[in-house]
């Protein structure tokens, strides 16, 4: 606890400046600024390349942290939302399952925090580990995975990944802990504040709604094509939950599935939403297809449990 509120004080400054800040700016929060427990070891330098589409995708992440996407004070609703990108816990796809996002949100209302949490350390000269479950092709047959607990992930038992997981959920708790503490500040409901995640983050932020931790749990949680990388037992304060995914995304699309009957056997309210036609994660690229309204049924979803501003729809 101390801990906890000494990072906090530490971060006052920041704060006080991004709260003064014009509507919308965008501000850079460390969560750990002593230093990220658990990862202190970490030597290999944090990296950010561009995808063939222009958007940042981040390697090595050492350093948590946030950045701070407000919306217009005229149509801001008090609600807040975590947003963690996906990479297979290997990379962060940071515009386009991240700053994107944000920025859609703030246009209903809704304030955006991108989270930059750990990954995987990967020496940029060593040659790629392979993704679990994905052969090179020719060397195997894809299978897909037996789903058990609701808990899709496909590499059990691997040391380093569950290490980064775990430390990515904690990324995650802290963020919520910043958020709430300083909610006066960024005039926002610390009642109403949930997560986005994307592929693995949303794994991670599926991992923070099963954590059972006082002030760093979701009070809303959407999963973009991001599966349960843990045993799913649903809590008492779990909250409402809403999935988007493809229909033949190997190994994700079973594992959403599969998340979504574990809230409902639980008696929680889930919304699913599975799209024909598509293979894997679609963010918030256009493609000319129905996914591309999944974007749309968020939005429907958010208005009807009052997070998002009837405003600027669509």
């Amino acid at each position: 606890m101390m801990g906890v509120r000494l990072r906090l004080l530490v971060l006052c400054a920041g704060i006080a400046l991004c709260a003064v800040a014009p509507a919308r700016a965008q501000t850079e929060i460390r969560l750990w600024p002593n230093g990220a427990p658990g990862s202190e070891r970490w030597s290999i330098a944090e990296s950010v390349a561009s995808s063939p589409s222009g958007d940042r995708v981040i390697t090595n992440v050492t350093e948590p942290s946030l950045t701070v996407f407000l919306p217009d004070p005229k149509i801001a609703t008090g609600a807040a939302a975590v947003i963690a990108p996906g990479g297979a816990l290997r990379v962060l796809a940071f515009d386009d399952e991240g700053v994107k996002v944000a920025r859609w949100l703030n246009e209903r209302g809704i304030a955006g925090f991108v989270l930059k949490y750990r990954t995987l350390q990967q020496d940029p000269s060593a040659p790629r580990r392979p993704l679990p479950g994905m052969p090179p092709p020719g060397t195997a047959p894809r299978e897909e995975l037996a789903i058990v607990n609701a808990n899709a992930n496909p590499a059990p038992g691997d040391a380093s990944l569950d290490e980064v997981f775990r430390l990515a959920v904690a990324d995650t708790q802290a963020a919520f802990e910043l958020i709430r503490h300083h909610a006066n500040d960024w005039r926002i409901d610390p009642a109403r504040v949930g997560i986005i995640g994307f592929s693995a983050g949303g794994g991670v932020a599926v991992g923070s709604a099963l954590a059972a931790k006082p002030g760093a749990s979701p009070d809303f949680l959407v999963s973009v094509y991001g599966p349960s990388l843990q045993d799913v037992h649903v809590p008492e304060h779990a909250p409402p939950l809403f999935i988007a995914v493809g229909a033949t995304h190997f190994n994700v699309t079973n594992g959403c599935l599969a998340l979504f009957a574990a809230w409902k056997a639980a008696g929680k309210p889930a919304e699913l939403h599975v799209y024909d036609g598509v293979s894997a994660g679609f963010g918030m690229t256009k493609r000319g297809q129905p996914v591309d309204g999944w974007t749309d049924r968020l939005y429907e979803w958010l208005v009807a449990r009052k997070l998002a501003s009837p405003v600027n729809a669509g």
